[in-house]
């Protein structure tokens, strides 16, 4: 039978922890750009947040989409699609009896991916740069899924 205190190691969660709120605040500060990148380049989605740019002009010039700003809007919207999930893989992986090691590994290239692929998208760098840190981060993610599953087919 399994010992679940042989699970929990405190270094593990803290570090997931601190790994955690660093990419929360990586996706926060991608909604608080695309902000920036629709002021800037003027491109709105809603009447309503055009009053701060039309002072008289018509609103209807700042509904557009933007290219700059459809890219930003991309990252977020990816990092949403990626960070999440890892967030509660991690959070469960982090009880899985994980050595502290293993788990930096895996949170380190994690984060590394989710910040170059930011970096890659928003440059832009060539492909295959962005898919490959994209692919980086999948991966981790999975090797967190396949020490879940395997834990839990042991118990």
């Amino acid at each position: 039978m399994l010992d679940l205190t042989e699970l929990v190691n405190i270094d593990v969660t803290v570090a997931f922890v601190w790994y955690a709120v660093l990419l929360i605040v990586k996706m926060m500060l991608m909604s608080a750009l695309t902000g920036m990148f629709r002021r800037k380049k003027k491109a709105f989605a809603n009447p309503e947040d055009t009053a701060l740019v039309a002072k008289g002009e018509s609103a209807k010039k700042f509904l557009r989409t933007d290219p700059d700003v459809e890219r930003v809007r991309r990252i977020h919207l990816n990092d949403l699609e990626n960070i999440v999930p890892f967030l509660f893989i991690g959070f469960f992986y982090s009880f899985s009896g994980v050595s502290l090691s293993t788990a930096l590994l895996h949170y380190r290239i994690f984060f590394g991916s989710r910040v170059f692929h930011t970096i890659a998208y928003l440059i832009p760098l060539p492909q295959p740069c962005r898919a490959l840190s994209w692919f980086a981060g999948y991966l981790v993610t999975f090797s967190m899924v396949y020490k879940l599953v395997m834990v839990g087919l042991s118990t």
